[in-house]
């Protein structure tokens, strides 16, 4: 169902790193509103959907929000 591969989509070259943003960056993921609670979102709120058909899509966004996070 999904291919798994640990690379990147672009080549990255950091030549100044900048820390302050790099907390706001992470604050867009990691926050209330982040990525993370986003996918926990989907994935507790399945356990409640009474059609299959809907729980396997929220068990689907669930997983690749949570996907995204692990580029990180």
């Amino acid at each position: 169902m999904w291919k798994y591969e640990k690379k990147l989509q672009f080549p990255i070259n950091i030549k100044n790193p900048n820390p302050k943003l790099a907390k706001i960056i992470i604050s867009q993921y990691g926050g209330a509103d982040g990525e993370l609670g986003a996918s926990l979102r989907y994935l507790s709120q399945r356990y409640i959907m009474p059609y299959p058909e809907l729980k396997a899509v929220l068990t689907d966004i669930g997983t690749e929000e949570y996907d995204f996070i692990s580029y990180l």
